[in-house]
C-alpha cells in the first residue's frame, strides 16, 4: 500500500463483512413490518391455528398491516426481529461483504474482470450466505407466522427456544428446511443485484461521471464535460 493516501487504501475483508451486515440490519429494521406482512399473506389459508382459533383475514399489504396491529398489537409486526437481525449479520455480510474477494479469486487477481467471473462470484457468495444463514431464516419466518392473539398458544417463547425446539422436534436438518430453493433464489438475486451494481459503479468510475471530469476519450471541453 506504499504511496497510497489513507482514503485510497481499500477496506479489509473484515470491514466489508461487518459493514455489509450492519447496513443490512439497518435496512431490516425499516422494512421488517413489510416482511412480516409478506409472510402472513403467503401462509393465509393454509390451516387453522392452535385451539381451533381461525387466523384473521388479510387483504392487501396495508390492510394486512392494519389487521395485525388491531388484532395483535403493533409489536407483532416485528415478531422474529432478533432472528432477522441474526440472519442479516450472517447472510448479507457473506453475500455482499465477500463478493469482491470471491470475484478476484475467480480472476486469479487479474484486473480484467469478465461478466462470467462476476456471475460466478454472485452465485457463490449467494449460496454460501444461504447455507450459513438458513437456520436464522427458518426461525424468523416461524416467528412471523406465529399469531399473537388471546386464545392462541405460542409455540415459541423466544429465539433461543425456537432454535432448540426445531432442532429437538424436527432434527438439525429442520433448521435447514428450504435451503435448496433458497439457494437457487438468492443466487439469482445476488447475481442480478451485485453484478448490475458492480458494472454501473465501474462505468461511473471509468468515465468520471461522479466527478464532473471528462474521460480521456472526450473530444470536447478541456478536462470537464
Amino acid at each position: 500500500m506504499v504511496g497510497l493516501k489513507p482514503t485510497d487504501v481499500p477496506p479489509t475483508n473484515g470491514v466489508k463483512v461487518v459493514g455489509a451486515g450492519a447496513a443490512a440490519c439497518v435496512a431490516d429494521l425499516v422494512t421488517f413490518p413489510l416482511d412480516t406482512t409478506k409472510v402472513r399473506l403467503q401462509i393465509q389459508g393454509e390451516s387453522k391455528s392452535n385451539n381451533n382459533v381461525t387466523s384473521p383475514k388479510y387483504r392487501g399489504v396495508f390492510g394486512t398491516m392494519v389487521t395485525i396491529v388491531k388484532t395483535e398489537g403493533a409489536r407483532s409486526l416485528y415478531n422474529g426481529l432478533v432472528a432477522g437481525l441474526q440472519r442479516q449479520m450472517s447472510f448479507a455480510s457473506v453475500r455482499i461483504g465477500l463478493y469482491d474477494s470471491v470475484k478476484h479469486f475467480y480472476t486469479n487477481g487479474s484486473d480484467a474482470i469478465t461478466i462470467s467471473s462476476r456471475l460466478l462470484a454472485g452465485c457463490t457468495t449467494g449460496a454460501m450466505a444461504v447455507t450459513m444463514a438458513q437456520p436464522t431464516d427458518v426461525v424468523k419466518v416461524r416467528f412471523q407466522a406465529q399469531l399473537n392473539i388471546t386464545g392462541v398458544s405460542k409455540r415459541y417463547s423466544g429465539t433461543i427456544d425456537a432454535y432448540r425446539k426445531i432442532a429437538k422436534e424436527e432434527g438439525l436438518p429442520g433448521l435447514w428446511k428450504g435451503t435448496v430453493p433458497n439457494i437457487i433464489r438468492n443466487s439469482v438475486v445476488n447475481c442480478s443485484e451485485l453484478v448490475t451494481y458492480d458494472l454501473i459503479k465501474e462505468g461511473l468510475i471509468k468515465y468520471n461521471f461522479m466527478t464532473g471530469l471528462c474521460p480521456p476519450s472526450c473530444v470536447w471541453g478541456h478536462g470537464t464535460w
